[in-house]
């Protein structure tokens, strides 16, 4: 048969209501003989990027598309039951200027649409038409249920023939032709419902009246004929129903993704509907996502040419006041690091970072003393986003911008827990609100919970699907499928069990890794330099007005957006309330950032463990390890904060028993005892590899850096 592509299909990023995964759909595309798929989720573009990824990679054309509700009123109206939702309609993107709109029309259904699904109207739809394709959906579709409305549906009777009423159809017709044109098709679908076998004949008629091209779709919900037991239970835990009460939810088997052949045997009269996919698929455009990061463009004083010199400025200004003297390693070091910063093109970065933490400071929010990689940079210390003298501690820039790896600069940004919305609030103040928001994440099924829900769903008894659940390892990422190999109890339940067992083993395999929710990214922020539609879709985080993009925060910067981590910590909160207590009561007003570290009390307090709620100090393994190394030293605490981690943690024993002379310290080379003196000759940190690398053989740290993160990943790991 001629070449066919599935233009509606469902992943599970519709949210319990898809389960196929994107990489099961794009795997079974390629073995079908397939050339291109479709997305089209339900009111949302949640996987899209995702998909056009695992197609790009596997050699299938991506057609990116959303199954779109459209209220026949206006999109803000809340008035009752019949604004609850919207009819549906599919929108598929035909290049990248359609794939813009469409990202605009799904971001203002979650932002002006919103009334129990994201809707969008007839205005914007209009308004953001240009470069996408419409197909007239499912059953659900407004022209289908204009047509259902006024006429009958009898099961076996023959449409051919039949003389329907299309009064309230024309209109509708008219309509989605004036914004669609010649990119305006009617949908047919047959699955097994006798009000698709009249509609479809109806749409034939209506084809041969205005010249729409029909296309055959299967409204594709999982990947397999045989998920559709798993796909059933998916629905039953989004409606809160349980095996035995399937009512209602109208799934008939038919909705996986079908071979050409398939759906050949299914449309035996509707052949030119098949075939007229490939118009559709020979419309769509190749274009790109990805794009480098674009950052805001930040404000500077008239009496500067440029970001650059007013960074520069603010940054010699800063490290007089850091340093009494500007010694030749600081002159070195700030030049080195500057020229760097520039070379990358970051001067904006550390300008809207050093802007905002002043300001957070200002309105009184704590702001935490920096933590990872970006402590590791002079500039950043003189302008006070971190408080740590890299220098001092002999922290290298390189870890955290690397002309090598040409990588955005990324800033941990704590703040208290209560000042955090404050800094939220100045950011969207200062840039719009329509060029910030905050990151989705998705909750999926882990494996343990897979189980829990499949047994509800089946009603296998509690204490048998808690038995269960708890066979499965702890880990993140422990699959169902290996630990039944690896566990001999949970294999004997998969092949011995009772035939309710092993369904919910069985089902919960199918399931697992499944999308169930969308949450907030406990601390990602985007700042863009215009409307962030114009990049990436955005939705909105449930109970709240706050927009959070679409793509997960692993992919938005691939997309050209700036992400910044401000983190809300409750640590912070309670340093800041202590602050206070100490000024009511005892009149001193103290400064938690200059205060001294060689304080003999505190070190006391860390040498008996009594380091409960010290962040990282609290574990009872860490108080163990701190009564036996007694510090003494602000280093000897750096130290074991950096071995207290799987890997490392095997030389904790020999740290402790080198500092009181009970082993012996060794080089191996003289030059070593340089940069492993203060740790007593035990490599910790990434900075001592590098330096003695360097040292030793003469790489450059830039270059060097990659190959030491590689080394401390199969080392630790």
């Amino acid at each position: 048969m001629s070449k066919f592509t599935h233009l509606h299909v469902h992943t599970q990023y519709s949210i319990l209501d898809g389960a196929a995964s994107i990489k099961g759909l794009v795997d079974k595309v390629k073995s079908s003989g397939m050339e291109a798929i479709a997305i089209t989720d339900h009111g949302n573009m949640y996987g899209v990027l995702d998909f056009y990824n695992t197609c790009a990679k596997n050699g299938v054309k991506p057609i990116l598309g959303c199954e779109v509700y459209i209220t026949e009123k206006s999109r803000f109206s809340q008035s009752g039951k019949e604004d609850r939702s919207g009819r549906h309609l599919i929108l598929l993107a035909k290049n990248h200027q359609g794939y813009k709109n469409l990202s605009k029309l799904v971001s203002k259904g979650f932002t002006e649409g919103f009334y129990y699904t994201p809707r969008i109207d007839f205005e914007i739809l209009e308004e953001f038409s240009e470069g996408i394709i419409a197909a007239s959906a499912c059953l659900g579709g407004e022209i289908p249920q204009a047509i259902m409305r006024y006429n009958p549906v009898e099961k076996g009777r023959d449409y051919s023939h039949h003389i329907f009423n299309f009064d309230a159809v024309y209109p509708l017709v008219d309509k989605y032709l004036a914004i669609f044109k010649d990119d305006f098709y009617f949908e047919l679908q047959n699955h097994g419902y006798p009000e698709q076998v009249m509609v479809n004949h109806a749409l034939r008629q209506l084809s041969k009246e205005y010249g729409i091209k029909l296309i055959a779709t299967n409204d594709v919900h999982y990947v397999n004929k045989e998920d559709y037991d798993a796909h059933t239970i998916l629905i039953c835990l989004n409606t809160g129903k349980d095996i035995d009460d399937t009512e209602g939810l109208h799934y008939t088997g038919n909705e996986f993704l079908k071979t050409p052949e398939e759906m050949a045997e299914l449309f035996p009269d509707f052949l030119d509907a098949l075939e007229n996919t490939q118009e559709i698929v020979d419309k769509i455009e190749e274009y790109k996502l990805q794009r480098d990061v674009v950052l805001p463009k930040f404000p500077i004083p008239d009496e500067f040419t440029d970001e650059f010199s007013y960074l520069e400025h603010l940054s010699w200004e800063g490290a007089r006041a850091r340093w009494s003297e500007i010694t030749p390693i600081i002159q070195e070091r700030m030049d080195f690091e500057l020229s760097v910063i520039k070379n990358m093109g970051f001067p904006g970065y550390f300008l809207i970072t050093w802007d905002f933490i002043k300001e957070a400071r200002r309105m009184g929010v704590r702001v935490g003393p920096g933590r990872g990689s970006a402590a590791g940079s002079a500039v950043a210390y003189c302008l006070e986003i971190t408080n740590i003298d890299p220098i001092k501690y002999k922290l290298l820039f390189e870890r955290f911008l690397n002309p090598e790896r040409i990588s955005m600069p990324d800033v941990d940004i704590d703040f208290d827990d209560f000042g955090r919305e404050k800094v939220m609030n100045y950011v969207i103040e200062k840039y719009g609100k329509d060029k910030v928001s905050q990151i989705i994440t998705f909750g999926s099924m882990a494996a343990r919970s897979a189980i829990r829900d499949v047994a509800r769903v089946l009603k296998l008894p509690l204490p048998e699907a808690d038995r269960l659940a708890k066979l499965i390892p702890e880990g993140p990422k422990v699959k169902i499928s290996d630990a039944i190999k690896k566990v001999p109890e949970l294999l004997d339940a998969a092949e011995n069990g009772s035939d309710l067992v092993r369904k919910t083993l069985k089902f919960a395999q199918t399931l697992e890794g499944s999308v169930r929710n969308t949450g907030v990214h406990a601390c990602g922020v985007i700042i863009g330099p215009e409307d962030l539609t114009n990049f990436a879709p955005i939705g909105r985080a449930k109970d709240s007005n706050m927009p959070v993009t679409q793509y997960e925060g692993k992919l938005v910067e691939s997309v050209g957006l700036l992400k910044m981590d401000f983190l809300g910590l409750r640590t912070l909160s309670i340093i800041d309330d202590a602050l206070i207590n100490i000024k009511l009561r005892h009149g001193i007003d103290l400064n938690i950032d200059i205060i001294p570290i060689d304080d003999a009390k505190t070190y006391e307090l860390f040498s008996n463990g009594d380091t409960t709620a010290v962040f990282q100090f609290e574990s009872a393994g860490m108080k163990k390890y701190l009564q036996e190394l007694k510090p003494d030293r602000f280093e000897d605490i750096i130290a074991m904060n950096a071995l207290y981690r799987p890997g490392p943690m095997q030389y904790i024993p020999n740290f402790i028993n080198r500092k009181f002379g009970k082993e012996v310290i060794e080089y191996a080379y003289p030059v070593m005892e340089e940069y492993l003196d203060e740790t007593y000759g035990i490599t910790v940190y990434q900075e001592q590899v590098m330096l003695l690398s360097q040292a030793m053989a003469g790489f450059r740290r830039e270059r060097l850096i990659l190959c030491v993160k590689q080394w401390v990943r199969s080392s630790w790991m």
